[in-house]
């Protein structure tokens, strides 16, 4: 097959990831996307499959279909709540790749290099093509795999740290080395160094000291941000493995690879600036410090948490006639969404208004909460963002929290010492009366104290999600 066919499929396929990127803008076309991004993809291996440099096929189509197993495996058997750590699991693979594809792209060069020297045959399209490149050509290629394996190497350590800290495996605190930034700055340094060394000489070592500098640097990069900052760093790392394949593909003169590449890259970095907006933080100050670095101590926490049972609750609702619900990472963990949702229909047939606010990190994945609510059937134009909706809440009878904490911390405006100081929230203690379903009185993933919960209008809600909402579902009718 030549090369006219692949590029072609290449372009089709390029032209379908655009358009599943474009759909999943939205919650209704979301799902047309992504069979446009499955398609895609199907077309996209098939080509290469059958283009030039195409062989081996049996070993192809063993490591596909074994792909293709575990991946059913995987989908099935992962909840929900641990997508954010699949997530960061499936990035860290994307570097490793990058990590291997550069150190073959090395090995090939010096073969090649070896072979012309003695004036013997040279097999294979990537080494056919190093062949024919000049010498200025050769130095680009040597940038290109050196790039591809730093980002790749930062995103594979970063990215497995990140899947500790979202799977409760490592200290979700914020934790560096002695000497900070510092370490990072030397490490970065060091790869430069290398880099000149490297496109000098060609040599393996500078490649692998290199290599080492980054698997450092993904490591302690990640390790110094809080698990308040983890849905950022989610898209950060997302971004990371979208331009760690663009330059697996400029490595082997793939134009696809560089496209979907450069389409992820790109998309993980407007997404990780949204959401730094969302939190009125410096992309910069996140990846660098993430939470934590208070300029003095916290305001104390006055008063107690008041807490409230089922009967209270229903009580209350029955009287209300707005109420806003405000999901967090503890519904997924309880597994409360169709509950949720459940409760929302009974509101809403006894024409109650009901609404969902959803701030911009909630949960430790971008989406999370949509995602959720879309699964337990929730009208979408019932679910608001944060900007829409938080005017609201001063003529709301009722705010429901379930599972949330930074993201409804009054600290964020009260406190200029807090770790969330600036970060904007959604204001639910504006409302009537708030509940708060918790299931205990912890602080919660990041560890930062909410004042909300001891103010006057606020009860706690106490109990696992699931079964304290399905107690109040009997309540109502």
């Amino acid at each position: 097959m030549d090369f006219g066919f692949t590029t072609a499929a290449y372009v089709v396929a390029a032209v379908l990831f655009i358009l599943s990127l474009g759909g999943l803008s939205g919650q209704e076309s979301a799902k047309r996307a992504v069979w446009y991004g499955i398609v895609g993809m199907a077309l996209a291996v098939f080509a290469t499959l059958i283009g030039p440099g195409s062989g081996l096929w049996l070993l192809s189509l063993l490591l596909i279909a074994g792909g293709g197993i575990i991946g059913w495996y995987v989908a099935n058997k992962v909840e929900m709540t641990e997508m954010p750590q699949l997530v960061a699991a499936m990035h860290s693979l994307v570097g490793l790749a990058a990590v291997f594809v550069g150190f073959n792209a090395h090995f090939t060069m010096n073969w090649v290099a070896r072979a012309q020297a003695q004036a013997e045959p040279i097999h294979g399209t990537f080494a056919e093509l190093i062949a024919h490149k000049t010498g200025v050509e050769l130095n680009i290629l040597a940038v290109e795999l050196f790039l591809g394996i730093f980002i790749g190497a930062v995103t594979f350590t970063g990215s497995v740290i990140a899947y500790g800290k979202l799977a409760g495996k490592v200290s979700s605190k914020a934790e560096k080395l002695p000497g900070g930034h510092m370490l990072n700055a030397g490490a970065a340094g060091l790869s430069l160094i290398c880099l000149i060394w490297y496109v000098n000489s060609g040599g393996f070592f500078p490649l692998f000291l290199m290599t080492l500098a980054a698997l450092f640097i993904g490591y302690h990069l990640i390790m110094g941000i809080g698990g308040a900052d983890m849905p950022v760093v989610v898209s950060m790392l997302n971004s990371y493995s979208g331009w760690a394949a663009a330059a697996i593909g400029f490595s082997l003169g793939n134009d696809l690879l560089i496209v979907v590449g450069a389409l992820v890259g790109s998309s993980g970095a407007i997404l990780s600036y949204i959401m730094c907006k969302a939190m009125n933080r410096s992309f910069v100050s996140v990846i660098l410090g993430g939470f934590g670095g208070t300029a003095g101590p916290a305001m104390e926490v006055e008063g107690e948490q008041v807490a409230i049972d089922a009967d209270g609750v229903a009580a209350a609702l029955d009287e209300a006639d707005s109420v806003i619900i405000i999901p967090g990472y503890g519904m997924a963990v309880a597994q409360a969404q169709s509950n949720v949702a459940e409760l929302t229909r009974r509101l809403r047939a006894k024409g109650k208004e009901v609404r969902f606010a959803i701030h911009p990190v909630a949960g430790r994945l971008p989406g999370h909460m949509n995602v959720l609510l879309a699964e337990a059937k929730v009208p979408y134009d019932i679910v608001m963002e944060m900007d829409e909706i938080n005017e609201d809440f001063p003529e709301t009878d009722i705010a429901i929290v379930i599972g949330s904490n930074d993201i409804v911390n009054p600290a964020a405006q009260e406190d200029p010492n807090s770790p969330i100081a600036g970060m904007p929230v959604l204001e639910c203690w504006k409302a009537k009366q708030v509940f708060v379903s918790k299931r205990g009185q912890g602080t919660g993933y990041s560890g930062i104290e909410n004042p909300l919960f001891y103010k006057e209008n606020t009860r706690m809600f106490y109990g696992d999600a699931k079964q304290s909402l399905g107690t109040l579902l009997n309540l109502i009718d």
